[in-house]
């Protein structure tokens, strides 16, 4: 009844705030308070899960905690130290001539014909339940069928009632090698491992043929079984063993052993996801990753939340035993021996705005932030000995601060195809040292990152071998050294040469048009909306139009893969603690474009190619340095891209989230993290308390502006009663 409206349902606000205990505002269901789970965020949906297509950082947070290669990287240790995961060891390169004889470990370069690492992988490991390895009683797969019965009623993976597992053996490794050359999914370090792994090129072509002859017979996407297939640069010795074998040296390769592109991948699992028709309904390696690490992927939903469940086959691994000096005192041996992982799931929320993720921080619902540029003063500030640490509000939350280097370079690159900014011509070239001049990324940093960078010199980061700091290492195109700092050139230095290049004052003098470029960049948030008008107007001091073309992560990489893009913006976050894997980044047989490598530029200069086939392989020494040193110079002077800046990242954590070491390289770490969840419970609660007056008032309001309407109804009532 309406007049007893007012005090029920104060009575009920009252008994939910009394009893529930969980917060008004928590996102998550009820059922999940207090559970052992990690909460997160992610702000693009990723497009590859499969290990042989995904190459950004925004997967390998998802693959890293699901597929384990052969070899990791200590979680404490620093210099960054290679350690077995699914291998027994660290695999020492066996070296020999062209005539099959084997070779000391000090012999020349000149006389190393092939290099073999062998690898032998841990016994008992098994695979994640998945209905690929489901058998029936007979022993026989139970969704491997040539019908279309497997699939009839089912869209996802969790409709497959049945799953099954089995032991991880070497012939896992080999086929997953053996995708990399596969002809439909295009991975991005083919181009540089076909240079490699003898025979893998040869084998791509084996495999095109194969392809072709399938896809004749009708069957759409069919499955090509790459068993069938021998690998020359790769033998299986026995269940526990494999082989690859390398041309020449390349002391790189143990780094790409701990990357998921060398993680296993059974033939069960390809033949299931390649049946007819799974792909149509996105049942995919790519949608659906299987693996054998400490998580397992049980929720996809990428336009709004992923999730990742301990695996419940997971082998076991221990927390490390030892570090480096200071991590004893910092509490990150305390768990030393205890079992792996600590954390029994972790929800990614889709985030693509920065304010709520922030919010929910602030509010306890994610256990660790990074700190955007409009919430910097918020959170951090500056101690009396210039030392970064978090704000008294920030203090008072428990929150912790966490500051490294990042092993990572963000820049502007060119097209180097495109008919206008592209090519090796002169009128080209300064052109794009022009543009380089007047991108003040000192001011970028100073406002978009609040100082949190170093602007770049080159394409090498701090922390890795061949850079270069002060007077030695500027870029003199775009640099002045005052005596104790690089400064940059002047806009009329800029504006000289874009005259010398055909372009005075923005015109271009051939036809007498202004020059318009065109600048392809990932789909923006309306918190990045100021970083492009800033953009424009680093162009507009040269009287160049600047055209911003915004997409999707996704649609972006598709632009890029085909040359169509003029002018782009991107970033690399080492893949191993060497030069090679910047400077490849330029290497003109790493080509996007013509071999779906990672030269997103598609730069190409004979002598830098040249150089960087001698550098690749060396030891670091004051040889290699030269040489390095020789390789920037000449991509300064043909600027294939605006060098930009290498970021000092910040991240926030909560007290009750432990065992934080920031680790550049490697991304399988969450094994390691651990919550105290009863501690999250306790702050959610204080953070987040109702406040009842507000509504308290509304009631009492209500029941002042309701009182008359109640005596009305009930005089008439006891009036009605009487006649």
């Amino acid at each position: 009844m309406l007049p007893l409206f007012p005090r029920t349902a104060l009575a009920a606000v009252a008994f939910v705030a009394g009893c529930s205990g969980a917060p008004w505002n928590d996102p998550y269901p009820a059922h999940d308070a207090g559970a052992n789970t990690l909460y997160s965020s992610f702000s693009e949906r990723p497009k590859h899960l499969d290990p042989v297509q995904s190459y950004s950082s925004n997967e390998i947070t998802f693959t890293a905690q699901i597929y384990e290669p052969p070899l990791q990287y200590h979680y404490l240790k620093r210099p960054y130290t290679l350690i077995p995961l699914s291998a027994e060891r660290v695999p020492e390169p066996q070296y020999f001539d062209k005539n099959g004889q084997r070779l000391t470990g000090d012999a020349s370069q000149r006389d190393i014909a092939h290099t073999v690492y062998e690898i032998h992988i841990k016994r008992g490991i098994t695979y994640q339940p998945h209905p690929a390895f489901a058998r029936d009683r007979e022993g026989k797969l139970l969704y491997h069928g040539s019908s279309g019965d497997v699939l009839a009623g089912k869209f996802k993976l969790s409709d497959f009632p049945q799953v099954g597992t089995r032991e991880l053996n070497a012939r896992d490794f080999e086929y997953q090698i053996k995708r990399l050359a596969h002809p439909r999914l295009h991975s991005p370090i083919f181009g540089l491992m076909a240079d490699y792994i003898v025979g893998l090129k040869e084998y791509a072509e084996v495999l095109k043929q194969a392809n072709q002859e399938l896809t004749r017979s009708g069957v759409k996407n069919p499955w090509l079984d790459l068993s069938q297939y021998p690998l020359a640069g790769v033998e299986v010795v026995d269940d526990y063993t494999y082989r690859i074998k390398i041309a020449g040296q390349y002391p790189q390769f143990a780094y790409w052993l701990a990357m998921p592109f060398f993680a296993p991948v059974p033939l069960e699992v390809d033949r299931f996801f390649g049946q007819p028709g799974m792909m149509e309904k996105n049942l995919t390696l790519d949608w659906y990753p299987v693996g054998t690490g400490p998580y397992m992927l049980t929720e996809n939903n990428p336009n709004r939340i992923m999730v990742l469940e301990r695996n419940p086959n997971f082998h076991g691994e221990t927390y490390p035993g030892d570090g480096e000096s200071g991590d004893a005192e910092a509490g990150l041996l305390k768990d030393s021996g205890q079992p792996l992982p600590f954390i029994d799931k972790i929800v990614y929320s889709l985030e693509k705005e920065g304010i709520p993720r922030w919010n929910k921080f602030l509010q306890g619902y994610y256990d660790g932030s990074g700190i955007a540029s409009d919430t910097f003063d918020q959170a951090v500030q500056l101690s009396s000995q210039g030392e970064a640490v978090v704000t008294e509000a920030m203090q008072k939350q428990g929150i912790k601060l966490s500051t490294s280097v990042a092993v990572s370079t963000f820049y502007i690159g060119f097209n180097m195809l495109d008919p206008v900014v592209g090519g090796p011509s002169e009128r080209a070239r300064k052109l794009r040292q022009a543009i380089s001049i007047a991108v003040d990324y000192e001011e970028y940093v100073s406002i978009f990152q609040n100082g949190r960078g170093i602007p770049a010199q080159g394409p090498i980061a701090p922390g890795i071998f061949g850079y270069r700091d002060g007077e030695q290492g500027i870029n003199p195109v775009v640099y002045d050294w005052d005596g104790s700092r690089p400064r940059r050139k002047s806009i009329e230095a800029g504006k000289k040469l874009l005259a010398e290049a055909g372009y005075p004052d923005g015109i271009d003098a051939k036809t007498g048009t202004p020059l318009v470029l065109n600048f392809d960049v990932t789909a923006r948030s309306v918190d990045a909306k100021s970083a492009l008008d800033w953009m424009r107007k680093q162009f507009e001091k040269l009287n160049i139009q600047l055209v911003v073309r915004d997409t999707d992560y996704n649609r972006f990489q598709d632009k890029i893969r085909k040359g169509n893009a003029q002018i782009y913006e991107w970033g690399w976050h080492a893949d191993y603690p060497d030069p090679e894997n910047f400077l490849f980044l330029l290497h003109g047989p790493q080509s996007k474009v013509k071999t779906s490598g990672e030269n997103a530029s598609n730069y190409e200069n004979p002598e830098f190619d040249r150089l960087f086939e001698q550098m690749k392989n060396m030891p670091n020494s004051p040889e290699r340095q030269a040489i390095i040193d020789r390789m920037i110079e000449l991509l300064r002077h043909d600027a294939p891209w605006l060098w930009g800046f290498h970021p000092t990242d910040y991240a926030l954590y909560h007290a009750w989230y432990s065992n934080l070491k920031s680790n550049k390289i490697s991304y399988n770490i969450v094994k390691y993290h651990r919550l105290d969840t009863g501690m999250r419970g306790q702050k959610r609660r204080e953070w987040n308390q109702p406040v009842l007056w507000p509504v308290g008032i509304l009631l009492a309001l209500l029941g002042v502006f309701t009182a008359p309407a109640v005596i009305a109804y009930r005089r008439r009532e006891r009036m009605g009663a009487r006649t």
